[in-house]
């Protein structure tokens, strides 16, 4: 049994490294020639055949995110961006150290993703309105207003900062719920990217579990005027949580 599954987990390491390879490839070769909306859509694909080379089961409910729209998650893991782009490729917002991770780091910068310094406060000003103006021709950003990844048990206490880029651009917001389980638990502990755990460890641990299903919800988008920031992340909140206890129950 254990010997089946290393060999499983070896298995899809080297599809997710062909993937890895195919990403690298579309981006610098065929990237270029694309425009916007078509890089979305090669992301979308590209995402979905990584989910299947992790060997994670993806269901999707709910209307996915039109263009134009804030979308705004729970955090549980580095999964959830192929999670969120295998449904609606979007840019997200990331922190800026990730974009000095191998190979990985240059892919997400590739895709789009607004990268912010969370330790320069200012910078924040100068990232939603990128954002601002990025809803405004249409873009789909994400966001997550946790700032870090929990258990999945959960939610940490949001930050509104960035969720004033859909009030100054007067786009919609649309809250999407994740959720990840597997073979032995409805919460899977496999997928938490938690506890000072490195990628690599996480990779592991992902790709040795079994039965691991990534489920996202999209909830209803809502108008964000006229709310202030704090307002509104404490209803993002409220409905995250809210939705998260259904599934569970």
């Amino acid at each position: 049994m254990a010997a089946a599954r290393w060999v499983r987990a070896w298995w899809r390491l080297t599809a997710c490294l062909f993937q890895v390879a195919g990403g690298l490839l579309i981006c610098s070769l065929v990237f270029p020639f694309l425009d916007p909306a078509q890089r979305l859509e090669q992301i979308g694909r590209w995402s979905r055949r990584m989910l299947r080379a992790l060997g994670i089961v993806l269901h999707a409910s709910g209307a996915p995110p039109a263009d134009g729209v804030l979308v705004v998650s729970n955090h549980v893991s580095w999964l959830d961006i192929l999670v969120i782009n295998a449904v609606c490729p979007v840019r997200f917002v990331s922190k800026a150290d990730v974009r000095a991770w191998p190979v990985l780091g240059w892919l997400v910068a590739s895709a789009g993703t607004l990268f912010i310094e969370r330790e320069r406060k200012r910078d924040a000003l100068r990232v939603v309105q990128l954002m601002a103006d990025a809803l405004r021709r249409g873009e789909r950003v994400a966001v997550f207003p946790e700032g870090t990844t929990s258990s999945g048990h959960g939610l940490l206490p949001f930050h509104a900062n960035l969720l004033q880029a859909a009030i100054t651009s007067g786009m919609p917001v649309q809250a999407v719920v994740l959720r990840y389980a597997d073979a032995h638990a409805p919460i899977s502990r496999a997928a938490a990217y938690i506890n000072q755990q490195t990628l690599a460890h996480s990779l592991w641990t992902v790709l040795n579990t079994s039965k691991l299903q990534a489920r996202l919800h999209a909830l209803p988008p809502q108008d964000p005027q006229p709310l202030d920031r704090r307002t509104l992340g404490r209803q993002l909140q409220e409905r995250i949580a809210a939705a998260l206890d259904r599934h569970l129950a």
